[in-house]
């Protein structure tokens, strides 16, 4: 009897133990909830004597997402369908892709006729180079995801017909869907178009012929997927590491009040602007926290103290240009214009691209409501390898501080900042598209905007 008393005694306490302590849980919880609610996040504070006419956060947030995205989305739907291309923004007919197809038809079919003789084993394998155009607003992306429509995910589909009999048994003995491998050079996010992203896949059977590749994408996904082509290549070739540039397009669209008269006579304006509230105002400093190098530039509360009234609605495209012609050249760390990056990977060289090129430009697209198109700035980028969003933080924070008439190397300033919320929100990714990926020597002569 003691003992049975005993343990049950045990067994009550536990229980009241147990109880209690998801009671403290709960109360934990709720403080936590009140504690994030309640918690102000304040916008960055420059210093410089722009920082009065510098757009907040939510200001440029609006000024990127209010814009005609509707024709961009066409004009791109109509480049991967091969119904334009983007040379007739410019009005000429040199396209960079052509040289580049020459070149790469040389590199690979000297290695592949090189290793036809030296083939055995493992090593038999056949690895095609498939080069795909996409439109951004019909996927999710490109890295396959659950319950998402990417392009992974049906190129995968498409190539399961051609993987060799050993795999196929594999992957029916895991209960896993019959699927090929697809390496992609750079994923691309939800939104963002491309007109010739380059993925790579291999199979150890002989009898694949790449016609048959191209038909078979081609039917998963017509007019929102296509094929450019589709060539064998040799086995040691990836589409990431043995690429040597990428190359990145982002369309902005004008409003008709916006031209280059109007900006660059506005930009008196916000020098004398500035000028006049810094002269009342004392510096302030940076109001961030320890823990704020990974906190994603959004927008975030209602502090309208940080707004001040009659800002700049308008930018210079030719200032613009200036601002990017700074990171021509140089090796540099982008991590104040990167997004979801690891905290371990924030310092040293995973941050550092080197810019090859980098200029925007006013161009025209096809347009149903303006018979000479529709105005937009073309902004081209061309880099060793881009940080995660980091061409539309490069693009948004560009047309912030030109709009503010910050100096030319305000971008180069921006890069020691010690937050991300220095730099402005990501600009939509209806704009961006991945023109192509280089694994030769970037040549200069081969730009949309020279």
């Amino acid at each position: 009897m003691v003992t049975s008393f005993t343990v049950k005694s045990v067994a009550t306490f536990i229980g009241k133990e147990k109880r209690l302590g998801r009671f403290r849980d709960l109360v934990s919880l709720s403080s936590m909830e009140n504690q994030t609610k309640n918690k102000i996040y304040f916008h960055y504070n420059h210093t410089d004597s722009f920082n009065s006419a510098r757009w907040t956060a939510r200001e440029s947030y609006q000024f990127m997402y209010e814009r005609p995205w509707q024709d961009v989305l066409h004009f791109f739907s109509n480049v991967v369908n091969a119904r334009l291309t983007l040379s007739t923004m410019f009005g000429t007919d040199n396209s960079p892709q052509t040289c580049i197809d020459v070149v790469d038809d040389d590199y690979k079919t000297s290695e592949v006729c090189d290793e036809k003789e030296e083939r055995c084993g493992r090593w038999e394998r056949v690895t095609f180079k498939i080069i795909l155009s996409y439109s951004g607003y019909a996927f999710d992306g490109w890295q396959k995801q659950p319950g998402l429509n990417t392009v992974q995910e049906i190129v995968e589909k498409s190539l399961g017909r051609f993987v060799d009999d050993k795999k196929a048994r594999l992957l029916k003995e895991k209960s896993k869907p019959l699927e090929g491998c697809a390496v992609v050079a750079g994923r691309t996010d939800k939104g963002v178009s491309a007109i010739r992203q380059v993925c790579s896949f291999y199979t150890w059977r002989k009898d694949v012929k790449p016609c048959d590749i191209e038909g078979e994408i081609n039917s998963a996904a017509p007019g929102k997927l296509r094929v450019v082509s589709v060539s064998e290549v040799s086995r040691v070739f990836h589409p990431n590491f043995s690429a040597k540039w990428r190359r990145y397009l982002y369309i902005f669209p004008l409003n008709d009040q916006e031209n280059e008269k109007q900006c660059c006579e506005n930009e008196k304006e916000v020098e004398s602007f500035s000028f006049a509230r810094n002269c009342n105002e004392p510096s302030n400093k940076c109001v961030e926290s320890s823990s704020s190098e990974n906190v994603e530039n959004l927008i975030i509360g209602n502090n309208k103290e940080f707004e001040a009234p009659n800002k700049p609605t308008c930018f210079s495209v030719c200032r613009v240009n200036q601002l990017l012609r700074h990171l021509e050249g140089k090796l540099l760390s982008y991590k104040m214009f990167a997004r979801d990056t690891k905290a371990s990977r924030n310092i040293g060289p995973p941050t550092e691209c080197f810019m090859y090129h980098a200029r925007a430009a006013e161009a025209r697209i096809p347009c149903s409501v303006h018979e000479e198109g529709r105005k937009v700035m073309c902004v081209e980028l061309v880099a060793n390898r881009f940080l995660r969003k980091m061409v539309r933080v490069l693009v948004a924070t560009s047309i912030r501080e030109a709009a503010a008439g910050a100096e030319e190397d305000a971008l180069l300033k921006l890069m020691e900042a010690t937050c991300r919320r220095a730099t402005a929100p990501p600009a939509p990714p209806d704009g961006l598209c991945l023109v192509d990926v280089g694994y030769t020597d970037f040549n200069p002569k081969n730009c949309l905007i020279p």
